[in-house]
C-alpha cells in the first residue's frame, strides 16, 4: 500500500486507541506490542498517560518489580494492564497453566504469575495475542488459570475490556459475558475470524475495518516510540520498524466496511 503500513503497526494503533482516557498504564514482561501502544498511547496523550513497562530501566515508575505492580494495582492505582494465554475462551477465561488433563498435561507452562490477582483489580484488562487460530482461541480451556467473568456476590472491580489479535479487535460484555467483533483488520474478513475462533461470540450487522494509523500517529509511532522502545525490545523495534519503513510486508489499503 502506499504508506508501506505493517499489519503489526494496525495492531498497535487498536490497542493504544483502547487506552484511551487512561492515567496510568502497565505493561508485564516479554509485550513489545503492547509496550509499543503504550508508548503510543502516552505520546499521544501529550505524556499525561504514566507508563510503566516490566524489564524497562527508562521507562519503569517501580524499584521493586512484580511486587510493585501487584500492590499498586490493589491500591487502585493502575488503569490498563495486559493479559495472554496459551488458550482464551469466549468467557475470557485465560489458560497459562498447561494443556490437556491437568493430572496428566500434553504441556505445562510457567503459570499465572499474578494473572488471577491482576484480572480482578484492574478496572481495563487487554487481552492480546498476535496467534488466531483455534488452538488458542478455544471453546473452554483446559485449565482456568485466571477467570473472565465471576459469580453474584464475588467482589470484582477489574475485568476483560477487550481482545486484539493479529485478526480483530472485539470487546467484551461484562454483563453477558461474551465477545463482541468490533473490527477487523485490513486485509482480513469476518469469515475468516469465525473460522479461526472456536468459540462463539456475537457479530454485528455492520463490522468496520481497523482504522489505520494516521499520517501523525505511523510518524511518532516510527520515530519516538520506535526509539523508546528498542531499550527494552532492540530486536523488535528494528525488525518491525525497518520493515514498515520498507514496506515489507504491507496490508491491503482497504477501508469500507467488512460486512459478511
Amino acid at each position: 500500500m502506499s504508506q508501506g503500513i505493517h499489519v503489526r503497526e494496525v495492531v498497535i494503533q487498536a490497542i493504544a486507541d483502547l487506552l484511551s482516557g487512561c492515567r496510568n498504564v502497565a505493561v508485564g514482561a516479554l509485550s513489545p506490542i503492547p509496550g509499543s501502544a503504550t508508548l503510543l498511547a502516552r505520546a499521544l496523550s501529550g505524556d499525561e498517560m504514566r507508563v510503566t513497562l516490566l524489564g524497562s530501566r527508562r521507562h519503569n515508575y517501580f524499584t521493586d518489580g512484580g511486587r510493585e505492580l501487584f500492590d499498586a494495582a490493589g491500591q487502585g492505582r493502575i488503569d490498563a494492564f495486559f493479559l495472554s494465554g496459551a488458550q482464551i475462551d469466549g468467557a475470557a477465561n485465560i489458560n497459562l497453566t498447561c494443556i490437556g488433563d491437568p493430572d496428566r498435561p500434553k504441556a505445562r507452562f510457567a503459570g499465572a504469575f499474578g494473572s488471577a490477582y491482576l484480572y480482578f483489580v484492574v478496572p481495563r484488562v487487554i487481552l492480546f495475542r498476535e496467534q488466531h487460530d483455534r488452538k488458542v482461541f478455544v471453546r473452554k480451556v483446559d485449565y482456568i488459570s485466571a477467570p473472565g467473568i465471576s459469580e453474584p456476590g464475588v467482589y470484582r472491580r477489574g475485568g476483560p475490556y477487550a481482545l486484539v489479535t493479529g485478526l480483530c479487535v472485539m470487546r467484551f460484555d461484562s454483563t453477558r459475558g461474551r465477545f463482541r467483533l468490533a473490527s477487523v483488520h485490513p486485509g482480513h474478513s469476518v469469515e475468516e475470524v469465525c473460522d479461526k475462533t472456536g468459540f462463539d461470540f456475537d457479530i454485528p450487522e455492520s463490522i468496520p475495518i481497523t482504522p489505520l494509523p494516521s499520517q501523525h500517529q505511523l510518524a511518532t509511532l516510527r520515530t519516538r516510540v520506535a526509539a523508546e522502545v528498542a531499550e527494552t525490545y532492540p530486536r523488535f523495534a528494528t525488525d518491525l520498524f525497518t520493515a514498515s519503513v520498507a514496506g515489507l510486508p504491507p496490508v491491503k489499503a482497504k477501508l469500507e466496511s467488512a460486512d459478511r
